[in-house]
């Protein structure tokens, strides 16, 4: 679970929440079944509109990736391996790693290794290992693209719910307790666009964004590894090369680890 995600929404609806206390107003103001359905129901037609059912789809995988912290590796984990997978090669060859093939369950990373047992050259696996990355990331975008795209959407739509909401005020001037009222309910669907906007939508699209980078990044890593192992790089000198995606803290804990053991 990542908790991160939690806490903001958590903190987002405490602030709104205790703001609105605060300032006077009665929290049972935000049960407005108009607002809600304008906003809400209304940013789901626009996403609808703008993005094809296949993109859709996707949305329950991409809110559970929002909520999961799980990772099959982490940069100091590949570091690690790919230090161990040179060790070994330089003793017995590029042939001994085939008999670990069978137990990686990431595909990319079976998929390059493959390549390096199977002799091929350094561009090769590079071009074909870049084209896997980049297709990827572009998945990425697309998810992030809905989010982004929710984010925008929902307070224009708040702003069109004020409007909706003004217009039936004012369509009735007689009573001012009413009138009041009124344009106090009406404002409810701009609170709830922005709110929905700016600390759900947009914040989900750049979770998204900020976890594509990493696995893009760890991603990057097993690249380099494969080529290092490919051209024989020794241990310690693929090491040193993937260390660089390390921070010095993270790099100096590894060789310390590595001395004690």
């Amino acid at each position: 679970m990542d908790k991160t995600s939690i806490i903001g929404i958590f903190l987002g609806i405490i602030a709104v929440g205790v703001g609105m206390v605060l300032k006077g107003v009665d929290l049972v103001a935000l049960v407005n079944p108009a607002a809600i359905l304008i906003i809400f129901i209304g940013t789901a037609a626009s996403v609808c509109i703008a993005f094809p059912m296949s993109t859709l789809k996707k949305i329950p995988a991409l809110v559970k990736i929002i909520f999961s912290d799980k990772q099959q590796y982490n940069h100091r984990e590949v570091v690690e391996m790919f230090t161990q997978l040179a060790d070994q090669t330089r003793k017995e060859g590029l042939l001994s790693l085939e008999k670990q093939l069978k137990e990686i369950d990431d595909p990319f990373l079976q998929s390059g290794l493959q390549f390096v047992v199977d002799g091929q050259s350094p561009e090769f696996i590079r071009e074909v290992m870049l084209e896997k990355i980049n297709a990827m990331e572009d998945r990425h975008q697309e998810g992030v693209a809905v989010f982004s795209q929710a984010g925008t959407y929902a307070p224009t739509l708040g702003v069109l719910g004020a409007v909706i909401g003004l217009i039936a005020a004012l369509g009735d001037m007689q009573n001012m307790d009413v009138l009041g009222h009124a344009i106090s309910a009406a404002f409810i669907a701009t609170l709830l666009g922005i709110f929905s906007g700016y600390v759900l939508w947009h914040p989900f699209a750049n979770k998204l964004r900020e976890k594509s980078k990493k696995e893009v990044q760890i991603k990057e890593i097993m690249l380099e590894g494969m080529l290092s192992i490919t051209v024989g790089n020794s241990a310690m000198v693929v090491q040193d090369k993937l260390g660089s995606y390390l921070s010095t803290k993270e790099f100096a804990s590894l060789k310390k680890d590595e001395t004690d053991a």
